[in-house]
């Protein structure tokens, strides 16, 4: 499924009122029709959570599916359900990591702080380590907590967790 925002979940992002989690706006904003739980995986510790929280958005009103203009009302529309907590099972690599860390910068601090992104981006290129990976992810994450909250923070922890590349044992 790749749901798409219905008039409530726009009202939601644009009218000032804040009746959702910080999250579960995010998730409204990447809902274009185009992404699929897979993609809104990682705003939430693991995917059996994301797929509850775009299930209780599309029972809510907020989601719709994109060939909704036939179809019953946005509440009746039902996801199936998951079949792992978690399924991201491609390879640990540095490179996956710089992308996540790229993706996240864009959406949390390009419009809030633009020279803090050119920072972060700039950081990102040169980082050519674990080390160094994991310092531009620690600082990311520490603004991430000054303005999304420490469980936001966590959660992407959690993910870069499982897309940094092991650390190896020199004997």
């Amino acid at each position: 499924m790749f749901p798409t925002k219905t008039d409530k979940a726009r009202d939601e992002l644009h009218g000032g009122r804040r009746t959702l989690s910080q999250r579960e706006r995010a998730l409204l904003l990447m809902a274009d029709g185009r992404r699929s739980l897979s993609d809104f995986s990682p705003l939430f510790s693991n995917r059996g959570e994301a797929e509850q929280a775009v299930q209780a958005l599309v029972q809510q009103g907020y989601l719709q599916a994109p060939a909704a203009a036939s179809a019953p009302p946005p509440a009746a529309v039902q996801l199936p359900p998951a079949t792992s907590a978690d399924t991201f099972d491609g390879k640990r690599s540095l490179a996956t990591t710089r992308m996540f860390l790229f993706d996240i910068c864009e959406r949390m601090f390009v419009r809030r702080d633009p020279a803090l992104a050119h920072q972060i981006r700039h950081a990102l290129r040169e980082a050519r380590d674990r080390a160094s990976m994991l310092e531009i992810a620690a600082l990311m994450l520490a603004e991430v907590e000054k303005s999304a909250g420490a469980e936001r923070a966590t959660s992407l922890r959690e993910r870069i967790d499982r897309l940094l590349p092991f650390t190896e044992i020199v004997h």
